[in-house]
């Protein structure tokens, strides 16, 4: 069957997108994590932190940095370590904050949170183009489906772009409601939300050691 919209296997970019994107990851944990601390609303702001960081990533990948990148080592080994910096200092913050709010007591439960989660939009939006899994996702797979004799290239970034955001935000919406109604059981159990807060943050520490160690391919 000939290529669809420049497309060069649709059905299997869709299952490949939804497996990827049901992959647990930085940026749908910060998303939940926030939704869970602040609210619905703080939840959809880290999570169009994401989109925006997404789209960002699928111009550069259309435009040709996917070559960059694997023709130039130094230049992903910096975005790769900066990338894991900053998950990793994102991941102490929180487990300082956890840390604090067990020795401070319940009362300084709300502004710790609060602290944690400061300009959601822009830590989701950092994370999501500090991410080295995201950028491979579009250096060795996103770009693989497009048929590189199609007249008009972009329409099969596009459609393959629209894809992504669509599957990303029915996940990261069920995120964000599920992580406000875990929020509401925590609330009633402090001890199990400041272990759950140590537990976030130590994910993200991970996060930052397991991305140090990505490839470029």
């Amino acid at each position: 069957m000939g290529a669809m919209w420049g497309i060069t296997d649709l059905t299997t970019y869709v299952l490949g997108t939804i497996a990827i994107v049901l992959l647990p990851g930085p940026n749908s944990l910060f998303v939940a994590s926030v939704a869970a601390r602040q609210g619905v609303r703080a939840g959809y702001r880290g999570a169009w932190g994401v989109f925006l960081g997404d789209a960002l990533l699928m111009v550069a990948a259309a435009a040709g940095a996917a070559s960059v990148l694997t023709a130039y080592p130094p230049v992903f080994l910096v975005v790769k370590y900066a990338g894991a910096a900053y998950l990793a200092w994102l991941g102490l913050g929180i487990l300082r904050g956890a840390l604090r709010r067990r020795r401070d007591g319940a009362a300084a439960v709300a502004p710790a949170a609060d602290a944690t989660v400061r300009a959601p939009f822009r830590r989701a939006l950092l994370i999501s183009l500090l991410n080295p899994k995201a950028i491979l996702f579009f250096v060795s797979f996103f770009i693989q489906f497009v048929d590189p004799g199609y007249a008009h290239p972009a329409l099969s970034f596009l459609v393959l772009g629209a894809i992504l955001q669509v599957f990303s935000a029915l996940y990261l919406t069920g995120l964000i409601f599920g992580g406000r109604y875990l929020a509401a059981q925590f609330a009633r159990r402090r001890a199990l939300s400041k272990t759950l807060s140590a537990g976030v943050g130590a994910v993200f520490i991970a996060f930052g050691v397991k991305l140090a160690t990505a490839s470029a391919g």
